[in-house]
């Protein structure tokens, strides 16, 4: 390559630097510097262009091909940073137990269910199958409002009372005359409008339960189990025994426990008397026999942990025939 051909391609170089974005170079003067101080009448670009023509050019070409590597690689750059396969396996400190992603399942298929049986002591049991018609049915928002307006109205006492007219404690005289004292006609001093006097339309002694049908009580039930279930929220455990009835114990156990605030522990049968006591002083933990489970403490509880006998029951008790 000739000197002029290498002067021609400096200046087209120094002519479209600006379209070009290059790497900020270094203070030492190389061979680039050199070729645009040349170009200019620099004696020293002159000099080197003559006795290294080629040395110049590749210089500027290897110069050019850096620089668009570089925009193209940060272009698509990125801080994931994973670990050094060198280096071994990733430390277990830093990694969480909690499960990052979960396999997506669709709810309402009525497919059994295979989850873990476990203890208070975080013992595997084995595992259960809940069935699909009672763990696995569609939700419906609309059947859960009606059971629990039904179980909120249906637990009132209803025994307010007021008295009428004929019940307050008084005479029956009339007041005064009808006529001659100028002051408003009375027959009694017992009436609504005098002090200590009586309740017109006041409420009575009565039921305020409503109608729900059985087959909607029933299948609010399932809902509810279902949504816990769905949740990741029902427990089940091979039994509720404890060691002693200390209620450390259970609030060791809870706190071991993960996003959970209020704990509803169900039991096939009578409830065991030192679990009873374990729990009784724990206003976020309650305890219930299987046939008293119902939706509105399950939506009352965000866990719910069942033994296995509750499970049969509730089962049971889901599959028995509505008497009529």
């Amino acid at each position: 390559m000739s000197l002029s051909s290498t002067l021609r391609f400096s200046s087209f170089l120094r002519r479209n630097v600006s379209q070009l974005q290059f790497l900020s170079s270094p203070p030492s003067r190389s061979f680039h510097h050199l070729v645009n101080d040349g170009s200019s009448g620099g004696r020293d670009g002159q000099i080197l262009s003559k006795i290294y023509p080629h040395i110049v050019v590749y210089d500027s070409m290897v110069r050019m091909a850096q620089s668009q590597s570089f925009l193209d690689c940060r272009r698509f750059s990125t801080t994931i940073l994973s670990p050094d396969p060198s280096r071994g396996a990733f430390p277990s400190d830093l990694l969480s137990s909690t499960t990052v992603l979960t396999p997506e399942r669709t709810i309402g298929l009525y497919q059994d269910l295979v989850i873990p049986v476990t203890n208070f002591h975080n013992e595997d049991k084995g595992c259960i199958i809940l069935t699909g018609d009672v763990f696995d049915v569609p939700i419906r928002k609309d059947i859960i409002h009606r059971v629990v307006r039904w179980q909120l109205a249906k637990r009132q006492q209803g025994t307010h009372s007021t008295k009428t007219i004929s019940e307050v404690s008084g005479t029956g005289r009339k007041p005064w005359p009808q006529k001659g004292t100028g002051r408003a006609r009375h027959g009694t001093l017992r009436g609504p409008q005098f002090r200590g006097g009586a309740t017109m339309h006041g409420p009575k002694p009565r039921s305020h339960a409503i109608k729900c049908n059985k087959k909607v009580r029933r299948l609010g039930l399932k809902i509810a189990l279902t949504a816990r279930a769905a949740e990741g929220k029902l427990l089940v455990f091979d039994d509720m025994e404890v060691p002693t009835h200390k209620t450390k114990n259970i609030v060791n156990y809870v706190n071991q426990m993960e996003n959970s605030k209020k704990l509803l522990l169900v039991d096939g049968g009578p409830i065991n008397e030192k679990l009873k006591l374990a729990t009784q002083n724990l206003h976020y933990v309650n305890v219930l026999p299987s046939i008293g489970l119902n939706v509105y403490s399950i939506l009352l509880h965000d866990t719910l942990v069942m033994s296995r006998d509750a499970v049969n029951k509730i089962v049971e008790r889901m599959h028995t025939p509505i008497n009529r």
